[in-house]
């Protein structure tokens, strides 16, 4: 039997996208058995568990090696970022055993990785599979990866502290202090290992991306009509996006409120699920879509706690009534619904009464709202968001900027002001007419001869004799 392992970083959207991208593969190419190595976290396992449960029982096609959890205190690193290396780094060895013991009953086609496990490359190099990198973000920023190398050797500098704008083929110039949070500081932990890992991109047999070429043509055309990185090897690019996933629950209380509202009239707030505001910043949001007067679908969470050592279990249950302004649920009860925590964020953007989102620019959030033609304002909050805005705002014009003061903190007059601009302006109506043209993009995209699809069938040609 002919398996494709797949092997994401235990981050819930990682993993999501990862499996997604199983399914494509075997809906498209039955023959390949698809393995997905799954590391949860001891710190960390009820959702994804929960997920991996629900995986198994409705795609059967897919099955799921758990790879031992590594004992690590959460505590003693500075971001989840560094925790997630440091667990990759340590879980090598077991990435072994799980090879070998796939191996004596199927024959490893090809070795799928995440961005986060670059450690594993060595171990499939050494029984000769096949190693792919998959991007779970935009051709952008891969096209960023892997110049960083070259970028890195022209400064001494860390971004953070550069104020100059990055030119780089591809992509629009970008503000240095918006760089993605790993690469800001040069003397950081992480940013060293995303210098090795762009290092080690360039010695894979090829870089998926959940991206589709009318998307992020200028990025996606140098990477595959061009040696983007004169100085090392350039592996190919396969675009094969956008893939997103169904929501397995499409029966919240709130797409039944959405039902009773005009066409394109509601504008949807969410922010990930590691997107949390402190209270005051919760009750700006409030004050703003309160004076914006228009329609709005919320998802709060509580703030994070103020207590280091609680920053990974989860979140208690927001007090809406303690955390937003006194009165506000009442004021707006009759155009505006907040949603505890969770909501079937497909099943919501894909909904004909909602005409705009106002999110973190995480990538899975920006394809599902391409996907449903759905105009965005850009409030990035960690990881590469930041250069997602940029990206969204000056090259794809599918968001409107949201604007931070000295601080971070977003004013409720900036949030009264975009949302007004993206439901009522000029500049509204032309992010949401872009909106649309590409969600006939995508779905062209990933149409029998699109170009997603001639990508798929070129990266399954590559696997085969």
């Amino acid at each position: 039997m002919e398996s494709i392992v797949l092997y994401p970083s235990p981050g819930m959207g990682h993993l999501i996208s990862m499996v997604e991208l199983g399914k494509l593969i075997h809906r498209h190419h039955p023959s390949f058995s698809i393995i997905v190595l799954t590391l949860i976290p001891s710190f960390n396992t009820g959702t994804t568990a929960s997920y991996v449960r629900n995986i198994s029982a409705t795609f059967p096609a897919i099955t799921f090696h758990h790879v031992p959890d590594i004992p690590l205190d959460p505590q003693l690193y500075s971001s989840m970022e560094a925790i997630t290396i440091e667990l990759s780094r340590l879980s090598t060895p077991n990435i072994k055993n799980a090879l070998q013991s796939i191996s004596l009953s199927s024959h490893i086609t090809a070795f799928i990785i995440d961005f986060f496990c670059t450690h594993a490359m060595s171990v499939a190099t050494n029984f000769n599979i096949p190693v792919y990198y998959f991007s779970t973000s935009s051709a952008c920023c891969l096209q960023l990866l892997l110049n960083f190398p070259t970028l890195h050797g022209t400064t001494t500098r860390s971004f953070k502290d550069m104020n100059k704008l990055i030119h780089l083929p591809g992509i629009p110039p970008i503000p240095s202090s918006e760089m993605p949070d790993p690469l800001l500081d040069r003397t950081s932990t992480v940013y060293s290992y995303f210098l090795e890992l762009s290092e080690h991109i360039h010695r894979s047999n090829g870089i998926i991306v959940n991206t589709f070429e009318s998307l992020e043509p200028k990025a996606i055309n140098v990477m595959t009509n061009s040696s983007y990185a004169t100085d090392m090897h350039a592996p190919p690019v396969y675009g094969i996006g956008p893939l997103v996933a169904g929501d397995a629950d499409g029966s919240h209380a709130c797409l039944n409120w959405l039902d009773s509202q005009p066409s394109h009239s509601v504008v949807y707030l969410c922010f990930g699920s590691l997107g949390l505001f402190s209270s005051d910043q919760l009750k700006e949001i409030a004050i703003g879509l309160e004076m914006s007067g228009h329609r709005f679908l919320w998802v709060v969470r509580s703030p994070p706690s103020n207590n280091t050592e609680d920053r990974f279990l989860p979140l208690p249950e927001p007090d809406l009534n303690l955390l937003l302004p006194e009165g506000f649920l009442d004021r707006t009860k009759d155009r505006g619904f907040v949603v505890k925590n969770w909501v079937s964020q497909v099943a919501v953007l894909s909904h004909e009464s909602v005409g705009g989102f106002v999110t973190h620019c995480g990538w899975n959030s920006v394809l599902e709202a391409v996907c449903a033609g759905v105009p965005m304002v850009a409030w990035p909050l960690y990881a590469e968001q930041r250069f997602n805005k940029v990206v969204l705002v000056e090259e794809m014009k599918l968001a409107l900027p949201m604007d931070e003061s000295d601080g971070g903190r977003v004013a409720a007059t900036e949030v009264e002001k975009r949302v007004k601009q993206l439901m009522e302006s000029e500049e509204g109506k032309a992010v949401r007419s872009m909106a649309m043209k590409r969600k006939e993009d995508a779905e062209k995209a990933m149409s029998d001869d699109g170009s997603s699809r001639v990508a798929l069938s070129k990266l399954v040609a590559s696997w085969l004799p």
